[in-house]
C-alpha cells in the first residue's frame, strides 16, 4: 500500500481551526495508517463522537466543537483515513466501506476505548457510524444522525446522488472546496474554501474522496450489502435514544430520516427536526443550532437511557 501523508504546512493559519492535533496509529505492519483525531473539552466527560463524511474533514466541526465544550463535553472528532490530516493511501482500490468501518473501530473503541457515547453522524458519519452502533451498540447512549442513511442497495438511490457518484468517478477536475461550497446553503470564505482544499496537494492525493461515494451500496450485489443488512438487524433492537437533525435543503438525503424514525425503537417519540436552511452540508449552514440541539439531546436523555 502505497500512502501519503499531506505536509503539515498545508494547514497552517485555517480559520477558526484552533485545535490541537492528536494522532494514533491503525493497522498494523505494512497497512499501518496514521489517523488525526480532534479532542477537546473535559477527559472525564462523556465523550460526543462527531464523524465526518465525503468529501470534508474535522474541520466540517469548527462551528460546533466551541459551544459543545463550552457546555462540559469531551469532543471527539476523527478525519476518516484518506482526509483532513489522515494518512491517505493512493489508490482507490485501497478502500473498502469495511476497511472504513475497522479503521474507526481500531481508534475509537481500542485505541480510545471511548464509551457512554453521543454520536453525531452526517453523510459517510452516518453510514460509518452506525455501523460502529451495530456492532457495539452498549458503547453508544444515545445517537444523533443528519443528512445521511443506511442504504443495503435493496431500494433505489436518489437521481442526486448517482449523479454526485458518476461525477466524483468521471470528472477530470475534483475541487473539494469548491464540492463543499456547491453543498451548502451558506457561501463559504475563500479561506474557508482552501482549508477544505488543504489536506489535497494534487490530484493524487484525493483517491478516498473520489471512490467513496462509489462504495455506498446501490444493489443487493454491493459487497457491503450484507454486512448493512446486518446492521440493520441490530438497529432494529437499539432502544437508547435516537434523534434526526435533517436539513430541509439536501437534495440528496430530503426525507431519508423516514426510515430512522420508523424502524429504530429509539427513534420513538423523539422530537425530530427538520432544520430550515440546512444543505447537504450542515454543519457549514447551522453549526450553532445543530450544537444546542445535541446539547439539548443530551440533558432531556441523560437520565433516561
Amino acid at each position: 500500500m502505497n500512502v501519503l501523508r499531506t505536509p503539515d504546512e498545508r494547514f497552517g493559519n485555517l480559520p477558526d481551526y484552533p485545535f490541537a492535533a492528536h494522532y494514533m496509529e491503525v493497522g498494523s505492519g505494512e497497512t499501518a495508517l496514521r489517523v488525526h483525531y480532534l479532542d477537546e473539552g473535559p477527559r472525564d466527560a462523556a465523550p460526543i463522537l462527531l464523524l465526518h463524511g465525503e468529501p470534508t474533514w474535522s474541520y466540517l466541526y469548527r462551528k460546533m466543537i466551541p459551544p459543545l465544550v463550552a457546555a462540559g463535553h469531551r469532543v471527539i472528532v476523527p478525519d476518516l483515513v484518506g482526509f483532513g490530516k489522515s494518512d491517505k493511501p493512493s489508490e482507490q482500490g485501497d478502500y473498502t466501506y469495511a476497511r472504513h468501518v475497522a479503521w474507526m473501530a481500531q481508534l475509537l473503541f481500542d485505541g480510545l476505548r471511548l464509551r457512554a457515547i453521543t454520536l453525531f453522524g452526517q453523510d459517510w458519519g452516518g453510514l460509518i457510524g452506525l455501523r460502529l452502533v451495530a456492532a457495539e451498540p452498549e458503547r453508544f447512549a444515545r445517537v444523533v444522525m443528519s443528512n445521511t442513511g443506511l442504504p443495503t442497495g435493496a431500494r433505489p438511490l436518489s437521481k442526486a446522488f448517482l449523479a454526485w457518484q458518476k461525477f466524483s468517478q468521471t470528472a477530470p477536475d475534483f475541487p473539494i472546496g469548491a464540492l463543499v461550497n456547491g453543498g451548502s446553503q451558506t457561501t463559504l470564505t475563500a479561506d474557508e474554501i482552501a482549508a477544505y482544499d488543504a489536506p489535497f496537494p494534487d490530484d493524487t492525493y484525493k483517491a478516498g474522496a473520489r471512490i467513496l461515494p462509489s462504495l455506498v451500496p446501490t444493489s443487493a450485489d454491493d459487497p457491503s450489502h450484507h454486512d448493512n443488512v446486518q446492521a440493520w438487524g441490530v438497529l432494529e433492537h437499539f432502544e437508547r435514544p435516537f434523534l434526526c437533525c435533517f436539513g430541509d435543503s439536501d437534495p440528496i438525503t430530503k426525507g431519508g430520516d423516514a426510515v430512522f424514525v420508523s424502524r429504530i425503537p429509539g427513534a420513538a417519540s423523539q422530537p425530530h427536526v427538520t432544520i430550515a436552511g440546512g444543505g447537504h452540508f450542515i454543519q457549514e449552514d447551522k453549526g450553532a443550532e445543530l450544537a444546542s440541539l445535541i446539547i439539548d439531546f443530551i440533558r432531556r436523555t441523560t437520565t433516561t437511557h
